[in-house]
């Protein structure tokens, strides 16, 4: 029977992301929310079709980079973000998803997901920037 000592035990943590090499020699691991935060980022970062064994790992929102920076456009990249983290992200619940663009470049829009991690009920946000082609 596995015991449980506290709640870090059930969120767990991977390799980080990028790769880096501890102190030891072997490989360096991301504890607990800096794992879910990681795993976040490389779901929205990986296009749907660029892993061969798995084509439909990813987000689809890097469809949208020559659309226009428009509300219509911004509610089909929360819709894909939603998707993407609901599908491949299994210890969260998200709760929003805001897309906006940044003011200081037009170029930019921010993603500010809204998330809770379901085994600590931990409220978390992260703002994810996704760049349009000019």
């Amino acid at each position: 029977m596995l015991k449980m000592n506290n709640n870090k035990d059930i969120v767990g943590s991977g390799w980080s992301f990028p790769l880096e090499v501890n102190g030891r020699g072997g490989l360096g691991l991301s504890p607990h929310k800096r794992d879910v935060e990681e795993s976040i980022r490389v779901i929205l970062s990986t296009a749907k079709g660029e892993r061969r064994m798995r084509p439909d790992f990813g987000c689809g929102i890097h469809d949208f980079v020559f659309a226009p920076n428009s509300a219509s456009t911004w509610s089909l990249i929360a819709h894909h973000v939603e998707e993407a983290l609901g599908w491949w992200e299994p210890r969260i619940e998200v709760t929003d998803v805001d897309v906006r663009p940044d003011l200081s470049d037009t170029s930019q829009l921010l993603i500010n997901i809204r998330y809770r991690i379901k085994a600590t009920n931990d409220e978390r946000n992260l703002v994810y920037p996704f760049y349009l082609s000019r």
